[in-house]
């Protein structure tokens, strides 16, 4: 067992990106299908791991001490570059896409139960596999899974929720520019000189995470107390409504007061936010929490998945794949802006927010910007799908077969 300590892990994080990076631009088939740079590194290491672990019984223990502040200060630069007037004017499309979320939730948990049934397994199961971990991810899967060995007596839920999370979060890394890439091709007229003409400054602040942009000294330090002062208050108030009928996760708490602190400062002073140093310090805190998530994980922890589980879970990654093509896309306006918010919808419908943000700029960074998906995405992906998920996941534990 090698032990890597938090700095050892922080350059193992780095070096998984940079590996990533190049992966991505000397493969083709990578770069065809827009995988992000953290999903092919951390995936390769994680392949590595597997392969020592199996053939030598060597192992390698990283400290994740950094892994959930990253996360959070990922969503706190989030909350720091949405403003009340760029929500308003993206409020219609966001009403529409929450609604094709909400669609994806209730077929996920249906897919799941029906073929839990079916294979003749525990329906909870089914659940788990479904929106839960699926569109919920881990921390949803670690609650619920909670829920279910106290109150239902399903004692090995939480292994089992830990590992659909983790099959979905591989998924949904993988299948997001695939998906993207086949629609924008039926796309006519796709790549117009509008779109790759746009500046930096008309960019949001994760459309074009390669792109240079010049900041200073003093607006880097003003935006890391920003960033400090989400996570602490978020962090606070999480903890207040820990355990009440108003529990929310940490990163909604964080993510919120970022866009409190945003629009306060704008609207009673004259101080604005450096959105540059923002999106900087965001996209370095999403691709290492991003790597560090990726190259963490216990592959053959899979292994523990029943047959029947690994077929559920492979048929929910189609029906996400065949959701986002001819509904999501056709919903949001089968236009660029809808394959893009196809490729977010495939990420965080079976892993989490990061990674549809990642899958995102995967494409906008070859394809060109969509603000659409910049704006509606983060904020469905991030507070909404937590809210709708508990009240449909309810609405099925009601159902007769789970004793409701």
């Amino acid at each position: 067992m090698l032990q890597l300590d938090t700095y050892s892990t922080l350059v193992a994080a780095s070096l998984v990106l940079l590996i990533g990076q190049v992966m991505v631009q000397r493969l083709g088939f990578l770069n065809r299908y827009t995988i992000p740079a953290p999903v092919a590194g951390g995936l390769l290491v994680a392949l590595s791991l597997l392969i020592l672990k199996q053939t030598f019984n060597w192992q390698v223990s990283f400290d994740m001490s950094l892994r959930d502040p990253l996360m959070l200060a990922f969503f706190a630069s989030i909350g720091l570059n949405a403003n009340i007037a760029s929500l308003k004017s993206g409020g219609k499309a966001l009403f529409i896409f929450l609604f094709v979320v909400i669609g994806l939730l209730i077929i996920q948990n249906a897919v799941g139960v029906g073929l839990a049934s079916l294979l003749g397994i525990e329906p909870l199961m089914g659940l788990l596999a479904g929106s839960i971990t699926l569109s919920g991810g881990h921390g949803t899967g670690a609650a619920w899974s909670k829920v279910f060995s106290e109150q239902y007596g399903f004692s090995t839920a939480t292994e089992v929720a830990m590992a659909c999370a983790t099959f979905g979060l591989v998924l949904g890394g993988l299948i997001g520019g695939p998906v993207a890439r086949f629609l924008i091709k039926k796309i006519p007229n796709q790549g117009s000189s509008e779109k790759e003409q746009e500046t930096v400054d008309d960019m949001s602040a994760f459309e074009k995470p390669k792109a240079e942009r010049l900041i200073t000294a003093s607006a880097m330090i003003e935006t890391i107390a920003m960033l400090a002062i989400c996570l602490t208050a978020g962090s606070y108030i999480a903890d207040l409504l820990r355990g009440t009928s108003f529990e929310l996760p940490t990163f909604v708490c964080v993510l919120f007061i970022g866009v409190i602190l945003n629009n306060t400062l704008s609207s009673f002073s004259s101080y604005q936010i450096f959105e540059r140093s923002v999106s900087v310090l965001g996209n370095v805190s999403l691709s290492l929490f991003l790597a560090m998530a990726l190259m963490s994980l216990k592959l053959w922890e899979l292994a523990s998945l029943a047959i029947p589980m690994l077929i559920i879970l492979t048929i929910q990654a189609l029906v996400m794949a065949l959701y986002a093509i001819f509904v999501t896309f056709r919903v949001m306006g089968k236009n660029y802006d809808a394959a893009v918010l196809a490729a977010g919808h495939c990420g965080f419908g079976l892993g989490a927010t990061p990674t549809a943000i990642a899958n995102m700029q995967a494409i906008t960074e070859r394809f060109g910007p969509s603000h659409v998906a910049f704006l509606v995405v983060p904020m469905v992906g991030a507070f909404f799908i937590d809210l709708v998920n508990v009240i449909v996941i309810k609405l099925y534990l009601m159902l007769p077969i789970f004793g409701g």
